[in-house]
C-alpha cells in the first residue's frame, strides 16, 4: 500500500473471500462514510474503548486527522457489501506506538471496530483479521501489530483467534494495552 497516494475512488484496496462472504476494505470517503462511522462511535460497546462518542464533528475530526497522516489509511470494512466496521491500517514504526515496543520498520499496525451490533460475537472480527493478515503476510513477510485495551477481552480473543500472540503490556498515555503480534510463518526452502 502506498499511504501517500490516494487510490481512484472505485478501487477497493482489499477484496477478499471468506466463508462469511466477501470482505472488502476500502479507503474511507468522508462524504459517504462519516455518518455510519459516527453512529458506530456512539454505540456504547464501541465508545467504551474508542472514546470518540459525541457530536458528528468529533468523529469527522478524528477521521480527518487519520487521513492526513502519511502513514495511516482509515478504511471502511464491508461484508457482502454491507458496511460493518472501521479499520485503520498504519506503519507502526512511524506511529507514536513505535516508541512503546521494539518496532520494526515494516510492522503493519491495525485498529478496528465492528460497528454493527448484530455482527459482534459471531467470530467475524477474527475471521476478517485472519484473512487480511494471511493476505498481507503472503505478499510481504512482515509483522502485524495491535494494541487493544487490556480490558477489551473480546478484541484480544479475536486477535488471538486470528493468529496473534499477546507479547506484553504497554503503558500508553491513553490506556493500558496488550501488545498483540502476528509474525509471518517461516518460509520453506525449495527442495
Amino acid at each position: 500500500m502506498n499511504a501517500a497516494a490516494s487510490p481512484p475512488p472505485t478501487v477497493q484496496w482489499y477484496d477478499l473471500s471468506t466463508p462469511a462472504g466477501r470482505f472488502t476494505l476500502s479507503p474511507v470517503k468522508p462524504e459517504r462514510d462519516l455518518p455510519v462511522i459516527h453512529r458506530w462511535m456512539n454505540d456504547p460497546e464501541v465508545a467504551r474503548y474508542w472514546e470518540l462518542a459525541g457530536p458528528f464533528e468529533r468523529t469527522a475530526e478524528h477521521v480527518r486527522r487519520q487521513i492526513e497522516l502519511s502513514y495511516c489509511e482509515p478504511m471502511l470494512a464491508r461484508l457482502s457489501g454491507r458496511p460493518i466496521g472501521y479499520w485503520e491500517l498504519y506503519r507502526a514504526a512511524e506511529d507514536p506506538l513505535g516508541d512503546y515496543y521494539d518496532a520494526e520498520p515494516d510492522d503493519l499496525g491495525v485498529h478496528l471496530l465492528i460497528g454493527e451490533g448484530d455482527c459482534r460475537g459471531l467470530g467475524l472480527g477474527s475471521l476478517m483479521l485472519r484473512v487480511l493478515a494471511d493476505t498481507v503476510q503472503a505478499r510481504s513477510p512482515r509483522r502485524i501489530v495491535a494494541e487493544p485495551d487490556e480490558r477489551n477481552l473480546a478484541s484480544i480473543r479475536a486477535f488471538t483467534a486470528a493468529g496473534f500472540n499477546a507479547s506484553g503490556t504497554l503503558e500508553l498515555p491513553e490506556k493500558r494495552a496488550t501488545l498483540m503480534l502476528r509474525v509471518p510463518a517461516p518460509r520453506r526452502e525449495a527442495a
